[in-house]
């Protein structure tokens, strides 16, 4: 199957982007790594009437840091990320979890913003995103917006964005030293769609001034960050300690569906398996 005929502009700057969005109204759609859209595309499942190609636009592009920020831009590439000694050095739970994006023919041409604003509730980097504490900064006619990414997820495939804004960076606060990250999930087969997923950011050691994020993806309609089974974990004298009330409060934190994949049961208890072996790595890493 192919795609229904639309015509095709080649945006030379933001301000040009956005102003062919907002004359194409309904009928307009960005482009930057394709990844996602052109599949949509030729399965018909999308019939814009101008596609809009942002993939060149210098102001979304660089991966830069000041004394407290990591700025990605979000046309950023998969495989920029990935290579990067920036994120290498501060955001590694990001160079975690992009070996885990589907395939290096994916990775070469998508794009973090791509991917974002696609909002898969399977994706690897919303979760991440979340973990985080990452804010996107948007741009429509009415200027700048900063969304925070725990915001910026509505729904399946739904964002916070308007249909005449663009995603233009993301801001990710540098880690504390000593900070440790956790990334794994489960999938059928390597590059699949995950079937449950976890990414862990955990700032400081004792009870005292621990605080851990755990964010579950592939479990609902958009990534969840599990916030009474990080109380659990918080307030008890270890992570080992936590594990079993954490475990639990899963069941309050998530809400998973049946699909095609698995059920809510087996999703559920992926999830817990997926939290004891998190909590198992850093605490290794604790002790490394």
């Amino acid at each position: 199957m192919k795609a229904y005929a639309f015509d095709y502009v080649r945006a030379a700057t933001l301000d040009e982007a956005l102003a062919l969005l907002e004359r194409a109204g309904d009928g307009g759609k960005l482009v930057a790594g394709g990844q996602s859209l052109v599949p949509a595309l030729n399965l018909r499942l999308l019939a814009p009437q101008l596609l809009i190609d942002i993939a060149h636009l210098p102001e979304l592009r660089g991966i830069t840091c000041d004394d407290t920020t990591i700025h990605l831009g979000a046309g950023t590439r998969h495989v920029e990320l990935a290579n990067s000694p920036l994120v290498a050095e501060h955001l590694p739970l990001l160079q975690m979890a992009v070996r885990h994006v589907a395939h290096a023919a994916i990775r070469n041409r998508g794009t973090l913003g791509g991917n974002l604003a696609h909002a898969d509730p399977a994706s690897e980097l919303p979760a991440c995103m979340i973990a985080l504490e990452a804010v996107m900064l948007v741009v429509g006619p009415g200027g700048e917006r900063r969304i925070d990414a725990a915001d910026f997820f509505k729904g399946l495939y739904e964002t916070a964005l308007g249909p005449d804004e663009i995603l233009v960076r993301i801001s990710i606060p540098r880690s504390p030293a000593g900070a440790r990250f956790h990334f794994n999930e489960l999938a059928r087969r390597a590059g699949d769609y995950a079937m449950a997923g976890l990414a862990i950011a955990m700032h400081g050691n004792s009870p005292q001034d621990m605080r851990i994020r755990p964010v579950f993806f592939g479990i609902g309609d958009r990534p969840v960050l599990a916030r009474q089974a990080a109380l659990c974990l918080e307030q008890a004298a270890s992570l080992q300690d936590g594990l079993a009330a954490a475990q639990q409060a899963l069941l309050g934190d998530l809400d998973p569906q049946d699909d095609l994949q698995a059920d809510a049961g087996t999703r559920m208890q992926l999830a817990q398996v997926l939290l004891k072996r998190g909590l198992a790595d850093l605490v290794a890493q604790g002790r490394g």
